[in-house]
């Protein structure tokens, strides 16, 4: 099984990129697991919305080159749906046996994404209807895929 994780930008905060670093040393033994940092488009300060979308656009046609074909694709969204560890599991276990192998989840930049990236989605995922940084999204993003493979191999760890 291979997970990637697409994301805007890079993560430069000592205290994240450890974390990261210790999820994905922890991930190995269940998947490989794949972190695409794209670049993000620079804005200036006050961009109007038209810049906005612009910029959300190109990025959009960057992510959406990385993507497989065959990839089960969730992005993470503010109007997505909120489920629980336990239905996050359940949701990969049953898309694998449905037979996807890949499953790329996408993170946006500070202004999101762009829809048609969420109209590439196979699911969209919220993990609260408040707005997180997205460096600490990737950490969130990363324990909760880790507790997903616990979860779903019976292994001490979820509580």
């Amino acid at each position: 099984m291979n997970i990637n994780i697409i994301t805007i930008g890079t993560i430069k905060e000592k205290y994240f990129t450890d974390a990261i670093k210790e999820y994905t040393k922890r991930l190995k033994r269940y998947t490989n697991l794949k972190i695409l940092e794209l670049p993000e488009e620079k804005l200036g300060q006050n961009p109007s919305e038209k810049n906005i979308e612009q910029t959300l656009d190109k990025e959009a046609d960057n992510i959406l080159s990385k993507i497989g074909e065959r990839d089960y694709v969730i992005v993470l969204a503010i109007e997505g749906k909120n489920i629980s560890s336990e239905q996050l599991a359940e949701t990969i276990k049953d898309k694998q046996v449905e037979g996807y192998n890949t499953f790329t989840f996408i993170i946006g930049s500070s202004y999101g994404l762009h829809d048609k990236v969420k109209k590439r989605a196979d699911y969209k995922l919220s993990f609260s209807k408040m707005t997180f940084p997205h460096q600490l999204m990737r950490v969130i993003l990363l324990e909760q895929i880790y507790r997903a493979f616990k979860i779903n191999t019976n292994e001490p760890y979820h509580k």
